[in-house]
């Protein structure tokens, strides 16, 4: 009698019982897969940040470029100062405007139009001390003001290093001569103006000799100053100051455009083109002489 036995397939595998090296293998290629997905991830995390660094510099460089232009704006309003900077020479040259009245060591009213040397006598020694400023361009529409203060910015002006050329407009009265040919290369408009007269004073004045005097030595110290700066000599500015009959209410001159020029206080008759035209080729020379 045959016994019947049940046997399982003797080619099928039990579970636990699958290859080693297939196990390891399909362990391995899983851990690469792993390993590039997270390549891959870190790699899209590097360029996703470098792209926020971007966008950051982006937006940094556009907030200081809008600082630096408000500040600009704000210079020119409060100061009237302002730096030229897009010429085609790529100098960089200081603009200055003495306007209205030559504040002295008293504040005039707000309603006045003021040039206040505190304001301006840093600015010419910050100027100075610059690397980046090339040259300095002075714009005067002055009624003249305190003859400390404005001799005072003159000296500053003439005494600078850097090539400085000046340019009236409008006028340029009183003690705004001085400033005006305080500059190395002076030009006015033909249709601008300068009056030269006399001293005077506000206040109490007390008739004595040496009040006369006085305003005789501050008198000096004004035409010397002109004649060493300019063409015209001590005599015939004096003259021009004493001159009764030109103004109707006061004693002095008052000379027009290209009269300034034939007297050789002014240099030339020109406007901005001129000036800046004059400014540059200075800057050019200075810089072939260093």
């Amino acid at each position: 009698m045959q016994s019947l036995k049940y046997m399982g397939d003797t080619n099928s595998v039990e579970a636990g019982d699958t290859n080693p090296s297939t196990e390891e293998a399909y362990r391995d290629k899983k851990e690469e897969n792993n390993q590039d997905q997270n390549n891959n991830n870190q790699s899209n995390n590097n360029q996703n940040n470098q792209d926020k660094k971007s966008d950051m510099d982006e937006q940094e460089k556009e907030k200081v470029k809008q600082e630096n232009e408000d500040l600009k704006d704000k210079k020119i309003s409060e100061y009237g100062q302002t730096i030229l900077d897009n010429n085609k020479k790529e100098h960089k040259i200081h603009l200055l405007s003495v306007i209205g009245e030559i504040e002295g060591h008293e504040c005039l009213p707000q309603h006045n139009k003021t040039t206040k040397y505190e304001h301006v006598l840093p600015q010419l020694a910050a100027i100075e001390d610059s690397r980046e400023i090339d040259g300095l361009l002075i714009l005067i529409n002055t009624v003249g003001g305190d003859v400390e203060a404005g001799l005072a910015i003159a000296e500053m002006i003439a005494s600078l290093s850097k090539p400085t050329v000046s340019l009236v407009l409008g006028g340029s009265h009183s003690i705004g001569v001085p400033l005006a040919v305080s500059a190395d290369y002076s030009f006015i408009v033909p249709t601008a103006t300068m009056i030269i007269h006399p001293v005077r004073m506000n206040g109490t004045v007390i008739g004595v000799t040496q009040t006369f005097e006085y305003f005789e030595k501050i008198q000096d110290r004004i035409i010397k100053f002109v004649v060493n700066h300019s063409g015209i000599t001590y005599s015939e500015f004096k003259n021009l100051m004493l001159d009764t009959n030109q103004l109707a209410k006061d004693v002095g001159s008052i000379l027009v455009g290209d009269e300034t020029v034939k007297l050789k206080i002014i240099d030339e008759v020109g406007g901005i083109k001129e000036a800046l035209a004059k400014i540059n080729e200075m800057i050019d020379a200075n810089s072939n002489e260093q």
